[in-house]
């Protein structure tokens, strides 16, 4: 397999450290609104990238965190706490805040289909080994104490900007809009890892620690609990391209000080989800949500698809137009592949080779969903036999995800009905009143419920 890797800046063979087994970590949300349609994309693409790896045979770890404890909008004592902002906005408390949206973070990713980690660690769950980590940063130089605040020295790393490849200059004005200079910090890329003076007088969540009562900085619960459940030598790091500088920076430069050698070989980064207007954001006010697409009518799986036609290293532009297309492709697709009947024909193994062989080659490919789609579509274009069909597509659907298969739920009320029609459509035979019985096989196929008469009785099946 061969994966764009942001740490070497070009495409690369992908080589566990480990023979067969990888080690994955994923940057987690900030558990203080809803996500974004543009944060899930990121998630969409991580998923597509666990699953990937293994259909190719690889057995993956992944661990991913919650950020439960606020951080703020930048690495100075500035901007806004995430947490108590939404704390304060919904008159709650920062963990009842956390622990409702970790729940609609898991809603969305199970309405998307993707595969909620292994490990899901919430930050406030490792306070000691934070503090831990801290004083071994500072035993070993690469860490001082400032005003109450402890920060990490960035001129104690030669390479310290390898991840972005660019100077101090260009960085620094970029990180924030609204970044103001931090008078603690000796210099201006240090970051802090522990807070113990802050503005925020009103910080709810505040630990003990050697150097006062206070709360770790952004970047350290990433480093700790990746080193904690998947070791010293991580195979991925994921997340946004917007997580690169000062996130997985300040993590690269924290760990490998902390453990004396390269921490992460492979970094993958999902590129942004623009609207008209750049960027999508929650500080735009209404932003878009799965909830809201599902609002307007709109199948979650229908945006996965959007996804997925595109490179995920390409940035992504969302209209509603477009995704009205992508609904009608998926339900084309759903149809089609609805319309493949199951008989005793044999498998065509030989068949069955040559597209699968094709599908694994595109996600080798630095994972392009895009022409593994156009792998599904020519299979299903295909003179190949129906049960061979099915087998392809129940096999790509393991990586796609789109429910390409899933038979359709019935809820108690429609079975009630459907129940109640049947008994109808029996009696109605029974008196011989055919025309009155095919009225209502027609009238429950129009609704896409299928009647099937056997020698037990009449079954249906739902077609939607």
């Amino acid at each position: 397999m061969k994966l764009y890797n942001t740490l070497s800046r070009k495409v690369e063979e992908f080589i566990p450290y480990e023979k067969d087994n990888v080690t994955m970590y994923t940057c987690g949300p900030t558990v203080y609104h809803y996500a974004h349609i543009g944060n899930l994309r990121t998630y969409i693409a991580e998923d597509i990238l666990e699953k990937a790896l293994n259909y190719l045979g690889y057995n993956v770890k992944r661990v991913m965190n919650i950020t439960d404890v606020g951080h703020l909008s930048s690495d100075a004592d500035t901007g806004e706490d995430k947490m108590v902002k939404g704390a304060k906005r919904e008159h709650k408390t920062v963990l009842e805040i956390a622990k409702y949206y970790t729940d609609c973070f898991k809603k969305d990713c199970e309405k998307l289909n993707i595969k909620w980690p292994e490990t899901v660690v919430p930050a406030t769950s490792l306070i000691d080994y934070y503090i831990e980590f801290i004083k071994e940063l500072m035993n070993k130089g690469y860490a001082y104490l400032a005003n109450g605040n402890i920060y990490f020295d960035t001129t104690k790393l030669d390479d310290y900007y390898k991840l972005t490849n660019h100077n101090e200059a260009e960085l620094i004005s970029g990180v924030r809009d609204t970044v103001e200079e931090d008078e603690n910090k000796k210099n201006k890329t240090d970051f802090v890892l522990w807070f113990t003076k802050s503005k925020f007088e009103d910080q709810e969540l505040k630990w003990e620690s050697p150097w006062g009562l206070g709360y770790p900085g952004w970047h350290i619960e990433c480093s700790c609990i990746s080193l904690k459940y998947l070791g010293e030598k991580l195979d991925i790091h994921c997340g946004g391209v917007d997580n690169i500088f000062p996130h997985h920076t300040n993590e690269i430069a924290q760990t490998e000080s902390y453990i004396g050698k390269k921490w992460c070989n492979y970094w993958f980064h999902a590129e942004h989800l623009n609207d008209a207007t750049g960027k999508m954001s929650k500080s735009k006010g209404e932003f878009l949500t799965i909830d809201l697409l599902e609002s307007k009518g709109y199948n979650p799986l229908a945006y996965r698809l959007f996804c997925l036609g595109s490179h995920y290293k390409n940035q992504l532009v969302f209209t509603f137009d477009s995704l009205d297309s992508t609904e009608n492709a998926y339900n084309k697709l759903l149809n089609k592949v609805k319309s493949l009947k199951k008989d005793n024909s044999q498998i065509d193994q030989e068949a069955f080779d040559k597209y699968n062989n094709s599908f694994k080659s595109a996600l080798e490919d630095n994972l392009n969903t895009s022409n593994a789609l156009t792998v599904l579509y020519d299979v299903l274009k295909s003179d190949i036999n129906d049960n061979t069909k099915l087998a392809l597509v129940e096999s790509f659907d393991k990586v796609l995800s789109l429910d390409l298969l899933k038979k359709e739920k019935i809820d108690d009320e429609l079975l009630t009905y459907i129940n109640e029609m049947i008994e109808k459509r029996k009696i109605a035979k029974s008196n011989k009143n055919f025309a009155l019985a095919d009225s209502i096989r027609d009238e429950l196929l129009s609704k896409g419920i299928i009647l099937k008469d056997t020698r037990e009785g009449t079954t249906f099946e739902v077609n939607k």
